[in-house]
């Protein structure tokens, strides 16, 4: 696996892999990697010929408030799975390298940027917008895989991507949870097992609405109702939001006629986190 600090380097490598015309797949990441990130790479693996995989905490996409100084880094041990997975190309920049003191320029996305997360973490997804137009432009990748977890995140840099027209496929790859439900998260680790516990309470509010949806509830009022009765029960998680929107442009529906997204964030303890499941009829 080669390791590339700088963006020379990571540039350099992209360019080689598209000179052979080889496929190349990007990763984004932000490290503290877990089986969620590597099904990623997976998917990578059988799509690609060359597959790059991106280490860097953003640092943008982070509130004042935020939990940016603690946020897991464990470059080692993500080295480690990365080479176990046959990656190619690592690409772990420092923040003076990716941001040059001064920069003005930002990467929004209008409207999208400010629903679901982006309304609960004002200016998070122009972060997010801004470092992966970044990332497309130093590795040029011909395919960039995300994975349905962050599904604000994607519908947001799906727009960015038409509408600044990057040459770049977005593949979305499915959730991936731990044996008891809970969607993998880096942000995982901070849960002690009381909150380990009550954070299963994302996901049966899903499960539930889930439920209520296949019996035949369309009204999308009336499936947010069931999912806060389920967080009624669970008082030490504070809701941040549960909404059903569509799936591309984050609005929020009336009745479900066609594949709509029903998003959840709460605070468990201090620690953020989110799931969605996509309601299909």
């Amino acid at each position: 696996m080669k390791i590339s600090a700088t963006i020379l380097e990571a540039r350099t490598a992209g360019r080689e892999a598209r000179a052979s015309r080889k496929r190349l797949g990007l990763v984004p990441t932000m490290g503290a990697l877990h089986e969620g990130h590597l099904s990623l790479v997976r998917a990578a693996k059988i799509q690609c010929d060359v597959v790059a995989v991106s280490i860097f905490v953003n640092p943008t996409q982070f509130g004042p408030t935020e939990d940016l100084a603690k946020y897991p880094r464990q470059f080692e041990r993500d080295c480690a799975l990365l080479e176990e997975e046959n990656v190619d190309i690592l690409f772990a920049p420092s923040v003076d390298e990716m941001y040059k003191k001064g920069d003005p320029t930002w990467v929004t996305v209008e409207g999208l940027s400010d629903r679901l997360d982006g309304h609960s973490r004002p200016g998070h997804f122009r972060g997010v917008t801004t470092v992966v137009a970044k990332l497309f432009h130093v590795i040029g990748p011909d395919v960039a895989f995300f994975g349905q977890k962050d599904a604000a995140q994607v519908a947001v840099i799906r727009r960015m991507v038409r509408d600044l027209n990057f040459s770049v496929d977005i593949a979305v790859c499915p959730i991936v949870r731990e044996p008891d439900g809970l969607a993998m998260s880096s942000r995982n680790a901070y849960l002690n097992p009381e909150e380990r516990q009550r954070a299963l309470v994302l996901q049966r509010s899903l499960r539930h609405v889930q439920e209520a949806f296949r019996a035949g509830e369309k009204h999308a009022a009336r499936l947010i109702t069931a999912a806060r009765e389920v967080f009624g029960k669970e008082p030490q998680v504070r809701l941040d939001y549960f909404e059903i929107v569509d799936p591309n442009t984050l609005d929020p529906v009336e009745e479900i006629t066609g594949n709509t997204l029903a998003a959840v964030a709460a605070y468990v303890g201090s620690t953020r986190l989110i799931d969605n499941v996509v309601l299909i009829p």
